[in-house]
């Protein structure tokens, strides 16, 4: 998990009455059925983390998923989590009928919200639910949200192979984001190979979190591998420079700090830091960026799954994306801060004029760089190629890790 110190990268390691329904045991009852022809286009997102409060505002929606989503994201149980009262007696209220229920091989979804999760490691004290000494996955997955409002949400609590594999083979699933990884990018074996199954094999997206250092982030297995964005971070809100602790060489960099929601109340929010919170906010952006191409090209489905969808992850009337053409959009898209704008006090690290491409890759992205991503890639308004000698800078790093990953 790429947190501010080694305290909290320590903390990774640490329906009553509303009830919940089991399909095996409610098989002939309807879910909403009204939702499911104005569904529209969308887009799922997983996020790999300590877990997540479904019972925040943040999470809530006022429609329901249809049946037919339900059945592609296999769930097999549904929480109607109480919607009254504090926190803790909402956990209290919903525990005997729904947290106690719920096993590994479940995937819940909790009417209501965007939420549908899943714990397939079985390590954990209360399934999907961020425990009170976590709170690194709701805030992840808030960041996810505030950049894509719309999107559908495959949580997954976990940090292992079985984890990011729990949404590498899930079809319908775009793009999968992990904030977790070796501490200082010491190079280590962790989730590469499951996340090259998600990429390489099922055409997903992935967004691996840089270390909260100055490592390079080619060795680091999280951001490194050639498949995976490596994302670091930058001061949005401050002065537009590289963040001093966030790691160098990634592919982009995006915003460091953002105000997230709390994992132990409804309503609470805070503002927090780091890598882990930069690269859900990509994912987000990419799926709005995918969400918006899907519904201007009649694409009513998701993922891109190589048999169903041909490996397309717009697969519409007359456009056919792939997840590798959204990535060089994203490269296209991406853009330097100016030195000039560097606040000595501040602690951040000043943007080179010479090489910036080592400290932030491609350079920044946020939510300027939608809108031209969606002309690029609909072929309103082609960005203009990035200058040789960034391209080199890149092309080198791409070739340093093909070659260290391979």
């Amino acid at each position: 998990m790429r947190s501010l110190s080694f305290a909290m990268a320590m903390l990774f390691f640490s329906c009553s009455i509303s009830g919940c329904i089991f399909w095996e045991e409610e098989a002939g009852e309807p879910v909403d059925e009204i939702f499911e022809d104005s569904f529209g286009s969308f887009t799922v997102v997983a996020p790999i983390d300590t877990g997540i409060n479904v019972y925040h505002n943040h999470f809530i929606m006022n429609e329901s998923y249809p049946q037919w989503l339900l059945d592609g994201l296999n769930v097999t149980m549904i929480c109607d989590i109480s919607t009254n009262g504090t926190w803790q007696e909402r956990y209290d209220s919903d525990k005997e009928g729904c947290w106690d229920k719920i096993t590994s091989t479940d995937i819940v979804w909790f009417r209501g919200t965007r939420i549908i999760g899943t714990s397939p490691d079985d390590d954990t004290d209360i399934p999907i639910l961020d425990d009170p000494q976590d709170g690194h996955g709701t805030a992840v997955t808030g960041a996810v949200l505030n950049a894509n409002p719309d999107a559908v949400i495959f949580f997954v609590e976990g940090f292992s192979d079985a984890a990011v594999l729990a949404a590498a083979n899930q079809p319908l699933v775009d793009v999968i984001t992990t904030s977790f990884g070796p501490i200082g990018s010491i190079p280590v074996p962790g989730i590469e190979d499951a996340t090259k199954v998600a990429v390489v094999q099922n055409k997903k997206i992935h967004t691996g979190a840089a270390d909260n250092t100055p490592s390079p982030a080619v060795q680091d297995s999280t951001a490194g591998p050639p498949w995976s964005i490596g994302v670091s971070g930058y001061a949005e809100e401050g002065d537009d420079q590289k963040e001093t602790m966030s790691g160098s060489y990634p592919d982009i960099a995006a915003d460091w700090t953002q105000v997230l929601p709390n994992h132990d109340d409804i309503d609470g929010y805070h503002e927090t830091s780091g890598t882990s919170f930069a690269t859900p906010r990509t994912a987000g952006l990419l799926s709005r960026v995918i969400q918006s191409l899907r519904y201007e090209f009649g694409d009513l489905s998701s993922g891109a799954d190589p048999d169903s969808r041909m490996g397309y992850i717009v697969n519409g009337e007359g456009q056919n994306i792939t997840s590798d053409t959204i990535r060089d959009a994203l490269n296209l898209s991406a853009w330097y801060p100016s030195y000039s704008t560097w606040d000595p006090s501040s602690g951040t690290m000043p943007i080179s004029p010479v090489a910036p491409c080592t400290q932030v890759g491609w350079g920044v992205v946020n939510e300027s760089n939608v809108v031209p991503m969606i002309e690029h890639l609909n072929g309103t308004s082609e960005i203009p190629s990035r200058p040789s000698d960034v391209v080199m800078c890149m092309e080198a790093n791409q070739a340093i890790r093909e070659t260290y990953w391979n």
